[in-house]
């Protein structure tokens, strides 16, 4: 199979290449290791579930890169496994749950009309400022960071992709800065917050960093899925769209377009059999969610994965979108596309992040 992480660059006209025959396909990354990517729906929801396959990078083996510090180094809940990942787990669900979120329901909606009122009328490219500026505005707000960061969150993300490492690990030190702010310079009435109160053992340090998970890992994902979701909401047209429909409006574009294409990595406790695969300790496992999700699923698609590291952010993720959709139905009407959404360009940058739009230039029209 072509290997995950090559830099490309498609036409959304272009038909997707056909998912990958499974259950397992072997690859190597470049200058890198071998890699097992499953491609089978009913096998990935195992290995999803199956205590084998360890998150924390202290079992990668040399060649795998763009890895968080191992979980003894900097704990969180994209690395830890078992007892303590479930620990992490139980402070975060309470305060990241539809129902924690729903007070915050009227300021996301302010946030997103606040940044395309701002845009003024006429053709604009929401890419340039919207699709990174609205899930950190949002994701700020949730945590309860200290007023007056947003600016300083969104350049440091925008630098993360500075090809210059030096340029790039400076960005993600400011972004972890700012999680840390959130815990000892915060609002008081957060998640992060919530995540000190939950977390007494841990210090202000170690609690910072998984709210920066959070607000690294929301804008990340966000910044992608903003752009698929809105060109093919503007496409298809909005008017009348109830909020049920809006939600499942979102939710075929993600499986269509989900902004991680493969799951984060696992790696195998021991030497392993997957699927007749003879696995060696420390193999480096993906699943292959878009091409799975492409196939008729048995279940929820994989967009946000599946069992016990099923994203912790989903619902605010799923508010997000759909609150941006509800203000382009209400406030901007007759807003449209200036291509149709087949005519439009996605960049897979290289590394492990997913694809997102080049470009989604939109006419704004507020209503009369």
């Amino acid at each position: 199979m072509t290997c995950p992480f090559t830099a490309r660059t498609r036409s959304l006209s272009e038909p997707d290449p056909a998912p990958t025959a499974g259950p397992v396909v072997r690859t190597t990354l470049p200058d890198g290791p071998t890699v097992w990517v499953v491609t089978e729906e009913a096998l990935a929801r195992r290995v999803l579930t199956d205590p084998r396959f360890a998150k924390d990078p202290a079992l990668a083996p040399p060649g795998v890169t763009d890895l968080e510090p191992p979980a003894a180094e900097r704990l969180s809940l994209t690395t830890a496994d078992g007892a303590g990942h479930a620990r992490l787990r139980r402070a975060h669900a309470p305060l990241l749950s539809a129902r924690a979120l729903a007070p915050y329901a009227g300021r996301i909606r302010s946030l997103a009309a606040g940044l395309l009122d701002g845009l003024g009328p006429g053709e604009v490219d929401l890419t340039e400022d919207v699709t990174i500026r609205y899930p950190l505005a949002v994701v700020l707000e949730v945590v309860g960071a200290p007023p007056g960061l947003l600016d300083d969150a969104v350049d440091a993300c925008r630098a993360m992709w500075s090809p210059d490492p030096a340029v790039a690990g400076a960005a993600f030190g400011r972004l972890q800065a700012i999680g840390t702010a959130a815990v000892t310079d915060g609002t008081g009435d957060g998640v992060a917050a919530g995540l000190r109160a939950a977390l007494p053992d841990l210090d202000d340090a170690q609690v910072g960093y998984l709210v920066f998970g959070l607000v690294f890992g929301g804008q990340l994902t966000t910044d992608a899925a903003l752009g698929y979701v809105v060109a093919h909401a503007l496409d298809s047209g909005l008017a009348g769209r109830t909020a049920d429909e809006l939600d499942a409006l979102v939710t075929e574009v993600l499986r269509v377009h989900p902004p991680a294409p493969y799951s984060l990595w696992r790696f195998a406790r021991t030497a392993l059999d997957l699927a007749g695969r003879a696995l060696p300790a420390g193999a480096p496992v993906l699943v292959d969610i878009r091409g799975i999700d492409a196939r008729p699923t048995q279940g929820h698609p994989l967009t946000f994965g599946h069992g016990p590291h099923f994203c912790a952010g989903a619902h605010l993720a799923r508010l997000e979108l759909r609150t941006m959709l509800e203000v382009l139905r209400d406030d901007f009407p007759d807003a449209r596309p200036t291509l149709p959404a087949t005519g439009l360009v996605e960049v897979h940058p290289g590394g492990s992040g997913g694809p997102r739009l080049a470009g989604l230039r939109v006419h704004l029209r507020p209503a009369r």
